[in-house]
């Protein structure tokens, strides 16, 4: 038996490698060879009691227990590696294996052989075992039912705070905050936390059915709360509720949550914290003791096994945290306008009385209907009954009525014609309140459904022809009287018209011819 703890005990003392194969028997490529394979595979000194010659030989090539076997050798360093990707099984590396034993004339192990051998490896030699949870697939979240407390500054009253608690199955390691309340809000802000904690997304979350998560859950049909479901759209993640009273579904956190209770609520029993922010610190103190705890059965800790073999599989960060958004229902007021916390918000006039969704963010309003946004607002705050109305949203009529100002009465009458400018004009300079004349202005702009522009600037014309103090109201009668009067000239000409048309038939007496009376 080469003496391997003795090599790298020698070597841990500076002596040269010369000198180590001198000392121990062994040819410098063999000393050589185990301090490289030692130094790769972490095994440094001071060295354990545990670590025998025979032990380090396993653990440096584990493959020589196989070989007496005959059958082909498995490089579990590869298989490690390899199951920590997406979609791959030790059932396809398995048949992998069967592949290469045939191609290079072996006898492969069976699957159940495989899988134990895998097993103990994975067990003695690394932090995480691949064959139930990948690295970054999974993070299960929930709150513990425990609960810690703060203290009211000027009463002395103990004030609950619950405990969120989310675990990565793989690692096992949690991440843990204390919030003052169980809602929605506090629901979306300690997974922002989590992942900024992690330092990346895991590709699927599993929480409990709770009302922040879940709308319904059946057999038949999953229904998220649009606002949860939108932060794992952010996040690029997929929400996967535990099923209804099945723990194991979310094991994981299940068990961290227990243990959390135990080393972080238990062991703040005595503290007393004013706010939630102090008692976070003293939480997230313990919360990194207990991630660096080390295991009692292997090398590591959570929080290291989390760094070498989790870390790198969870997906990236967006560049800033999501920004929580609610949803909400509403039916359109005839008034083509939606209300939401007292203020208002205009739509396309089309979706009167449909039922609508609203999103609201810190910054926007977005409605939208059948999952078409259909209309966007700037958010409004302050008084209540503001109101956001967009002309584009607006009828026709309703249009005509928002547009009155001075500068778009005047730009109208030019469009009608001169004399109509002069009238407009006049009214705008000569009453009292520009409020009246824009009233007054709108009503002769409505002559524009029964007249043309032509009607219109051909009585605007006749009217200041006449006087000086021209009115709507005079304007009006002349375009009416105008109407009637052309409708009268048009009459007397077709009638005319028709007389000259008219012929005379001569009798027969005319054509020499007999009449009745001979």
């Amino acid at each position: 038996m080469i003496q391997y703890r003795k090599i790298l005990e020698l070597h841990d003392e500076g002596i040269s490698l010369r000198g180590i194969a001198s000392s121990t028997g062994n040819s410098r490529q063999k000393v050589t060879e185990a301090i490289q394979l030692a130094e790769k595979k972490g095994i440094v000194c001071p060295l354990d009691e545990e670590m025998t010659d025979l032990w380090i030989e396993d653990f440096l090539f584990p493959e020589k227990s196989l070989e007496a076997s005959g059958r082909q050798i498995m490089d579990f360093e590869y298989l490690h590696k390899e199951l920590a990707k997406p979609n791959v099984t030790l059932s396809l590396l398995h048949y992998e294996y069967e592949a290469k034993s045939r191609a290079d004339k072996k006898i492969p192990y069976s699957y159940r052989s495989f899988l134990r051998h895998y097993s103990r490896y994975a067990e003695k030699y690394k932090a995480t075992l691949r064959i139930r949870r990948k690295p970054g697939e999974i993070m299960e979240v929930d709150w513990a039912g425990s609960t810690a407390f703060i203290i009211d500054r000027d009463t002395g009253e103990k004030i609950k705070a619950y405990i969120f608690v989310a675990t990565l199955p793989c690692s096992q390691i949690s991440y843990a905050e204390a919030t003052l309340s169980m809602d929605l809000q506090s629901w979306i802000t300690v997974h922002n936390n989590a992942y900024e904690y992690f330092g990346g997304v895991t590709q699927i979350v599993v929480p409990d059915n709770l009302k922040a998560s879940v709308t319904k859950h059946t057999f038949t049909e999953l229904i998220l709360n649009p606002t949860y479901r939108e932060m794992a759209d952010y996040y690029n993640t997929i929400v996967m509720p535990a099923r209804v009273r099945t723990p194991k579904d979310k094991a994981s956190v299940e068990g961290s949550v227990g243990v959390i209770s135990t080393w972080i609520i238990a062991a703040l029993r005595n503290l007393h914290c004013f706010n939630i922010d102090e008692l976070n610190e003293e939480v997230l103190r313990k919360l990194n003791e207990f991630n660096q705890r080390p295991f009692t059965r292997k090398k590591g800790s959570r929080f290291s096994a989390f760094e070498e073999e989790e870390k790198f599989a969870l997906s990236p960060l967006p560049a800033s945290p999501y920004k929580m958004s609610e949803w909400k229902s509403a039916k359109v007021r005839p008034d083509y306008h939606i209300s939401t916390e007292s203020m208002f918000y205009s739509v396309p006039y089309e979706y009167i009385s449909k039922q609508v969704e609203i999103r609201l963010s810190d910054n926007l309003v977005e409605i939208y209907f059948n999952h078409m946004r259909i209309a966007s607002h700037k958010r409004l705050y302050g008084r209540f009954g503001q109101l956001s109305t967009v002309r584009d949203h607006m009828p026709d009529n309703h249009k005509l009525f928002v547009d009155q100002t001075p500068e778009a009465a005047i730009e109208w009458a030019e469009e009608i014609g001169s004399s109509t400018l002069v009238v407009i004009r006049y009214i705008l300079d000569t009453y009292k309140t520009e409020k009246q004349a824009l009233q007054s202005i709108f009503s002769l702009k409505k002559s524009e459904r029964s007249y043309t522009k032509y009607e219109i600037e051909r009585a605007c014309k006749m009217v200041i022809f006449i006087t000086k103090r021209p009115s709507i109201k005079s304007i009006q009668t002349t375009l009416k009287n105008n109407k009637k009067n052309d409708a009268e000239q048009e009459l007397k000409r077709n009638t005319e018209s028709n007389k000259n048309n008219y012929g005379f038939t001569r009798g027969a007496a005319y054509y020499g011819g007999k009449t009745h009376d001979e």
